[in-house]
């Protein structure tokens, strides 16, 4: 258990993930805060900071304390230009109403993420977020044997950009806690490498609303310039969309971390013969597999 500064006060909210802060100021960024914060984050994966008071340059300087920053690699920002910072407005289309885990597509996919609740409605819009430990730990036995072994592929069809693909492990090891956590969601995921389309739809379609389980779930209600810091490697996150009006979030994102598994025991399923008549994603994962392994 994380050892808590005094003044701060800590308040679970679900057994699964997710604690409020109080009696912190972000903008105290010593080495000491950071540490507590690291510590917190590992403990209850998402982290809630009310009535907050950072300008952007606070904000990014806060997230770069946790690691290198990236902006959104095909997403424009509606109203703040900044090379470090993603802005999502619900007017721009920003609606992010889809459970994910950031930027999987990458072979080094986002880390954490430090959010910002710039404006919001009175109601809705509220964020649910998932422990991915949790969901890989209620899995049957003969279920997480199989995840074990499998790999799955990425891509960012969803930006219009289908043409970047990552493969990671379906189940993912955290390189700091050593627990498991089922690495697969909807948005990002488009198939399972060693299986035949079919029975990755199956398994997908499985897994993917396995994830969303209310017992492995917070969801939070915002209030403007509460700050949230989520743990990409172990949660996912959805955004009702039931709200009427502007709300605009920004977000810095640490990038960084390779996911690592345990090692696939099956080769890749590929027919090249057949590609002809195969789905997009068969001939999708075949290309990519070719250009990874350096084939012509």
């Amino acid at each position: 258990m994380a050892t808590i500064p005094q003044g701060w006060q800590v308040r679970r909210l679900a057994p699964a993930l997710g604690a409020e802060v109080t009696g912190v100021d972000l903008r105290d960024q010593d080495a000491s805060a950071i540490d507590a914060l690291k510590a917190l984050l590992l403990e209850h994966l998402v982290l809630f900071f009310p009535a907050q008071d950072l300008s952007v340059d606070e904000h990014v300087a806060l997230g770069r304390c946790f690691g290198e920053l990236e902006g959104h690699p095909h997403l424009k920002n509606p109203y703040t230009p900044h090379t470090e910072l993603f802005e999502l407005a619900a007017t721009h289309g920003g609606i992010a109403d889809e459970w994910h885990t950031d930027i999987t597509f990458r072979d080094e996919p986002a880390l954490m993420s430090i959010l910002h609740m710039v404006k919001c409605p009175e109601t809705g819009g509220d964020t649910m977020w998932s422990s991915l430990y949790r969901a890989y730990e209620e899995l049957s036995t003969p279920m997480q044997a199989l995840c074990d072994g499998l790999t799955a592929l990425h891509d960012a069809l969803p930006h219009n950009r289908p043409d970047q693909m990552a493969i990671h492990p379906v189940v993912r090891i955290h390189p700091e806690t050593g627990r498991k956590a089922l690495y697969v969601n909807e948005h990002f995921t488009r198939r399972i490498v060693e299986m035949n389309a079919y029975e990755s739809d199956a398994l997908l379609r499985h897994l993917t609303r396995w994830v969303s389980n209310p017992r492995f779930t917070v969801r939070y209600r915002w209030q403007e310039h509460t700050y949230a810091m989520w743990d990409n490697r172990c949660t996912q996150h959805f955004v009702l969309n039931d709200f009427e009006g502007e709300r605009v979030i920004q977000r810095v994102t640490i990038m960084g971390d390779r996911p690592v598994g345990d090692p696939p025991r099956w080769e890749p399923f590929v027919r090249p013969g057949r590609l002809s008549a195969a789905s997009r994603h068969d001939r999708q994962l075949f290309q990519f597999l070719k250009a990874r392994d350096g084939q012509t």
